[in-house]
């Protein structure tokens, strides 16, 4: 059986309640390129290779419907299936050829052991990179989720998805399965639920104009501008209209795995009492802490308790 393991986050699937207010978003102000669509869905790319990296679907209440990651051909794909089903975890079925509309491939969905909705697949068509614009997204860098039981998702995503960890801090456990710092971080929260969704800049005068765009276009920001410790990315965070927080941005660490060690809580305490290298950003809003606990998407406007308590001690 071929050692499968993940390369990368290739999209995210959410659940909105405005299909064309959301496209408008994601489209003019975020600066996604539709690329197709499907009777109540429509899927987007960035300037990078992926077929897409967003697809919208409209729902009742907006919700988190997929976490989707790359692996390197069919064998990977079917070897990762059956570490799933090993490992326990509810699959969806058997990898299979996937839709035509969607970039086709090859791929199976399962849930992670918090329920969260998930996939992996090979084979997606690609397009020729068309990086011109600098002030749009050219991937997903990277997704956080939510969980309270952080201690049972980590060995997941290492033991079955390949994923190794970066770095900790109290709050959260950064995980990687490329060079990029993370892909994947879990945020000690009640979750399971989705925290936010990062879209990479090519280089900071990309993210300061792509943020200037959204600004222009109404959405002020929610966060940011700032630099954060663990990943050492620069980051501008905004809250889209269906309550998900978006991230844009840019230096994301690159790992050497020869010599990289990860830190730990202690270490970034000492380093690093606040999450923005600058001081430039500030303590998140109250609406913003919400958003990120997943309460906004999920029409709870006090948002998570939990969640509040936690950040509140660390950003003041």
């Amino acid at each position: 059986m071929a050692n499968g393991r993940v390369t990368g986050v290739r999209s995210i699937e959410l659940g909105v309640r405005d299909l064309r207010q959301s496209a408008d978003f994601y489209s003019k102000t975020w600066a996604l390129e539709e690329v197709g669509s499907e009777a109540d869905s429509i899927h987007f790319r960035a300037t990078g290779a992926e077929h897409h990296v967003l697809t919208i679907r409209e729902r009742k209440k907006p919700a988190l419907l997929g976490v989707h990651f790359a692996a390197p051909d069919r064998a990977a794909v079917d070897a990762l299936c059956a570490k799933a089903r090993g490992y326990g975890v509810e699959v969806e079925r058997d990898a299979a050829p996937l839709p035509a509309a969607a970039g086709g491939g090859y791929g199976f969905r399962f849930k992670s052991p918090d329920g969260l909705p998930m996939s992996i697949s090979s084979d997606i068509a690609l397009h020729p990179d068309a990086a011109l614009d600098r002030s749009r997204p050219s991937k997903i860098s990277h997704v956080v989720l939510n969980s309270a039981c952080v201690d049972d998702q980590v060995p997941f995503f290492a033991d079955v998805l390949g994923f190794k960890l970066s770095d900790s801090t109290h709050l959260m456990e950064f995980l990687r399965c490329s060079a990029d710092h993370h892909s994947v971080a879990i945020f000690r929260n009640n979750g399971p639920s989705l925290n936010h969704v990062a879209y990479e800049l090519p280089n900071i005068d990309g993210l300061m104009r792509g943020t200037g765009r959204v600004k222009q276009s109404g959405f002020e920001i929610a966060w940011g501008i700032g630099r954060h410790g663990p990943g050492n990315n620069v980051f501008t965070y905004f809250i889209e209209p269906n309550g998900f927080v978006a991230e844009y941005t840019t230096e994301l660490d690159q790992i050497d795995e020869a010599t990289h060690v990860p830190m730990g809580p202690d270490y970034w305490d000492k380093v690093m009492p606040m999450p923005d290298r600058w001081g430039t950003a500030g303590a998140p809003t109250n609406r913003m802490r919400a958003a990120m606990s997943g309460a906004l998407y999920a029409g709870e406007e006090n948002g998570n308790d939990r969640c509040e308590d936690i950040i509140g001690r660390k950003l003041g």
